[in-house]
């Protein structure tokens, strides 16, 4: 049975402009230093076509396996908004991740993900272990 009606929601603050962190979700580069589930694990693969309609792909690298995570953008409004599916060995059809990016001041940033769609609680239980490192991370590198 797959539970739609799971749900993760993660709140940061990061310390950086709204642009500077609203980018890093759509560039590889950036993406890579910073898209880590868990602490210390090498960084992932990133391949992205970051425009409405692109899909993008991160191959995690867990122990010996490689994990793919693909996905396509289905809204990008610049600096408020980002809209993806998420597709992975662990994820639903349809499962998608939304950010809401919001300027608290100058040099910093809050930014709310919301990730909908898991086929169990453990799975989401683990998602939402692994946006919280994600969003720690990104501010780390970023600020």
């Amino acid at each position: 049975m797959i539970m739609t009606d799971l749900a993760v929601n993660v709140n940061k603050t990061i310390d950086a402009p709204v642009k500077d962190v609203f980018e890093a979700w759509l560039n590889p580069k950036t993406l890579t230093k910073f898209i880590l589930p868990m602490p210390g694990m090498p960084e992932p693969d990133v391949e992205s076509d970051s425009v409405e309609g692109g899909k993008f792909t991160i191959i995690m690298h867990v122990g010996e396996d490689k994990i793919p995570h693909t996905g396509q953008y289905l809204e990008i409004e610049r600096f408020n908004k980002l809209v993806f599916t998420w597709e992975s060995p662990f994820s639903t059809d349809n499962s998608t991740v939304s950010l809401l990016f919001k300027a608290i001041t100058d040099t910093q940033t809050h930014v709310e993900l919301t990730h909908v769609r898991f086929i169990d609680e453990e799975a989401r239980s683990n998602h939402e272990g692994g946006w919280t490192n994600i969003l720690d991370r990104l501010n780390e590198i970023i600020s």
